[in-house]
């Protein structure tokens, strides 16, 4: 195993597996799910959002995914954890917006509060306290605020809470407005923003520093950096793949044109006349037609491409 891996660095230059890892933030999905594998990280992320201080903490179901019945949806979480006064929290980063968050963590707290209780378990005493928290490099709300915290409240009596222990809480990298709100997390979201030594002002609490200590060590692993590249290349081919399958489509249409011309007796260069083509992209399409008359116009399509594609890689 060690071999493998010394072998596939070997592949990357260590410098540039450096430099792309260095370009990171906390907001990146790669990076905050690299750091909060250590639990250390995540009982500092958990502190400074919430301004809380926690004596230890746990993984709790399975660490990331949750399953819902059978043909139901099921979620998977940033991370999820437990201290060691029974509270959980669900700790997610949200790049963009993608307008679905507030169902979202409605839909969270379902599946997070469903395993707490056992089947046939009288009563509710077994749901324990939760904090649903989204980190957002946005303003969800549009007030400026760095944090905007909800419980269930009376809309009659807006001082009356309903008690049931559940907060949803929604972080903002992008707030304004430092009224009621503590330095520390002010000074942990503009990192999460921008996750560097200059974001790490003097005076800021030690977690942050400590917490930029172990981003730092993850930005100078070779291992960790190749893991970045390789994510990067396969998404890059899962990218280019739908591409060119949506190329092949646009362009099966084309084939059955060609196809229908042809047989109707019309010649290579008249059909290419008139689809205002080149005469050989014409002949091209009519011999892979002819050598293989069983083909779909879809098929006939993506080989054209292959072709196209292993042609320009000797150039």
């Amino acid at each position: 195993m060690e071999e493998k891996t010394k072998l596939n660095m070997q592949m990357y230059d260590p410098e540039s597996v450096l430099a792309s890892l260095q370009k990171l933030n906390l907001m990146d999905d790669f990076l905050f799910d690299a750091a909060t594998v250590d639990l250390e990280v995540c009982k500092i992320i958990i502190e400074l959002s919430l301004g809380i201080t926690i004596r230890s903490i746990e993984w709790k179901e399975g660490q990331k995914v949750i399953h819902n019945l059978p043909g139901s949806r099921g979620i998977r979480m940033d991370f999820y954890v437990e201290d060691d006064l029974g509270q959980v929290f669900d700790v997610e980063m949200q790049k963009r917006n993608e307008g679905n968050i507030p169902k979202r963590t409605r839909f969270y707290q379902a599946l997070i509060d469903a395993p707490m209780l056992k089947s046939g378990e009288r009563g509710f005493d077994g749901l324990k306290p939760a904090y649903i928290v989204v980190i957002c490099g946005f303003d969800l709300f549009g007030y400026g605020l760095y944090r905007y915290t909800f419980d269930n409240r009376c809309k009659e009596i807006p001082d009356l809470v309903m008690g049931d222990e559940c907060q949803k809480i929604i972080l903002n990298t992008k707030g304004k407005d430092e009224r009621g709100v503590d330095k520390p997390l002010i000074d942990f979201l503009h990192y999460v923003e921008k996750s560097s030594e200059e974001s790490v002002p003097e005076d800021c609490d030690k977690r942050l520093k400590h917490l930029h200590k172990k981003i730092h060590q993850i930005k100078m692993s070779e291992e960790i950096g190749v893991s970045y590249m390789k994510m990067e290349e396969r998404d890059r081919l899962i990218r280019d793949e739908g591409l060119r399958k949506g190329r092949a489509e646009g362009d099966a249409r084309l084939v059955s044109i060609i196809r229908k011309k042809a047989s109707r007796g019309m010649e290579a260069s008249e059909i290419a006349g008139w689809l205002e083509m080149e005469s050989r992209e014409v002949e091209r399409t009519l011999e892979l037609i002819n050598i293989n008359p069983d083909w779909t116009d879809l098929q006939v399509a993506e080989e054209l491409l292959r072709k196209e594609s292993a042609y320009a890689g000797q150039y």
